[in-house]
C-alpha cells in the first residue's frame, strides 16, 4: 500500500507526482486539471473536498489518492454506453476497480439504472463518484473526467482505473449512510426513471408530489429502499408542483419499495461509519457537505471529494463511500 497521504495539494505538486511515475487519482477544478502533464492518473472536475482544516471549496487545490502499484500496474480504460457493462467483467481478479462518471451524462443515466445487471457486477469491488462542478456554475459548465495516459478529457464517457492486488490483500467497500426509513408510507413506483409522477402509498394510487406536499416533508431528507438491511438513499432534487413530478439525483426502480427517511440531525457529526485502518480512497456527497453545514468542520471521516455521486457498485445518495485495504 502506498506510504504516501492522501489530501489537498497545489497543481505543481501533483505534477512531480506524475512525473516521478505515481500512480493517482486526482480531483478538482477542471482549469487545475488541464495543468497536468500525462502519466498514470484518472481524474475529475469537483471544487468540494473534506480535507485536514474541513470541508472546503478550493479551486486552488487539488485532492489526491494515491494507488498503490505492488501488484503491477493499474490500467486505465474509457466507457461509454456501449461498453460500460463490461466494467466488471474486465476488472482483475483480485484488486478493484476506480472509477468516474460525469454528472448528467448518457453514460450516468445507464450506469445508474442499468449496473446491477452488469456482469460480474457485486463479484469484484468497485467504488468511484460523480464528477461535477460548482454549484455557481450549473447548466453553465459541464462535468468532465480525465484519462491521464492520453490527456483526454471528456463529457460522456466514465474513465475507470482497474487496480490489482497481491494474493495477501482484498479490497473492502464500506458505505456510511446516516439514513434510515421512516415509519410513514410504502412508496412504489410503475417504472425506473430520474423523475416520478404517478405512484402508490400503502397500494393508494397518487402522486409523489401530492405525497410529499400532504406530509409536509423535508426535501433534505431521501427516499430510502431497504435492500436485505442495507439502507440505499434516493434524493429529492426538485419538485414541479405543476407538472406533478419530483426529480431526483438517482433513480427509483419500479420494483423497489421506497419509504421517505426518518428525521435526522443535519448538524450532528458525521461519521466514518466503520470501524476502518488502511482507507485507501473515499468520497462523500455534495448534499451531505450543504445539508450538514460541512463547510470549515472537520469530522471523523476520511478526507475525499464532495462528489455529485457515490459509486459502491451502485450509484448512491447522502452516502460517504470509503474503500479499505485489507490482509488475508
Amino acid at each position: 500500500m502506498s506510504p504516501l497521504k492522501n489530501g489537498l495539494m497545489l497543481p505543481d505538486e501533483v505534477a512531480r507526482l506524475i512525473e516521478a511515475g505515481r500512480c493517482l487519482m486526482v480531483a478538482g477544478d477542471e482549469a487545475l486539471l488541464r495543468l497536468l502533464p500525462s502519466g498514470q492518473w484518472i481524474g475529475g472536475t469537483i471544487p468540494y473536498f473534506m480535507g485536514d482544516e474541513g470541508g472546503q471549496v478550493s479551486r486552488e487545490r487539488l485532492f489526491v489518492t494515491h494507488i498503490p502499484t505492488d501488484a503491477g500496474a493499474p490500467e486505465i480504460r474509457s466507457y461509454d454506453i456501449t461498453s460500460i457493462s463490461h466494467l466488471c467483467a474486465d476488472a482483475p481478479a483480485n484488486g478493484f476497480s476506480l472509477i468516474i462518471i460525469p454528472a448528467f451524462s448518457a453514460t450516468h443515466s445507464l450506469y445508474a439504472r442499468k449496473a446491477p445487471e452488469f456482469e460480474d457486477m457485486f463479484m469484484k469491488p468497485v467504488v468511484g463518484w460523480i464528477a461535477g462542478c460548482h454549484l455557481d456554475d450549473l447548466g453553465r459548465v459541464a462535468p468532465a473526467v480525465v484519462s491521464g495516459p492520453e490527456l483526454a478529457f471528456d463529457t460522456e464517457r466514465a474513465v475507470v482505473m482497474h487496480v490489482p492486488l497481491p494474493p495477501q490483500r482484498y479490497a473492502h467497500v464500506h458505505i456510511a449512510n446516516r439514513m434510515r426509513q421512516g415509519e410513514g408510507g410504502l412508496l412504489r413506483f410503475p417504472e425506473t426513471g430520474f423523475s416520478a409522477g404517478r405512484c402508490s402509498v400503502d397500494g393508494v394510487e397518487t402522486t409523489l408530489a401530492a405525497y410529499l406536499d400532504a406530509n409536509r416533508a423535508d426535501l433534505r431528507l431521501p427516499l430510502v429502499a431497504d435492500y436485505g438491511g442495507a439502507s440505499v438513499n434516493v434524493s429529492i432534487k426538485g419538485v414541479d408542483r405543476d407538472a406533478g413530478r419530483v426529480d431526483f439525483y438517482a433513480p427509483v426502480f419500479g420494483d423497489v419499495a421506497y419509504r421517505l427517511a426518518e428525521p435526522v440531525d443535519f448538524a450532528a457529526d458525521d461519521e466514518p461509519g466503520a470501524d476502518a485502518v488502511n482507507v485507501l480512497w473515499s468520497c462523500n456527497c455534495i448534499l451531505n457537505y450543504l445539508y450538514c453545514g460541512l463547510e470549515g468542520r472537520k469530522g471523523s471521516a476520511p478526507g475525499g471529494a464532495m462528489t455529485f455521486g457515490e459509486i459502491a457498485y451502485l450509484l448512491l445518495n447522502q452516502t460517504q463511500v470509503f474503500l479499505e485495504i485489507k490482509e488475508v
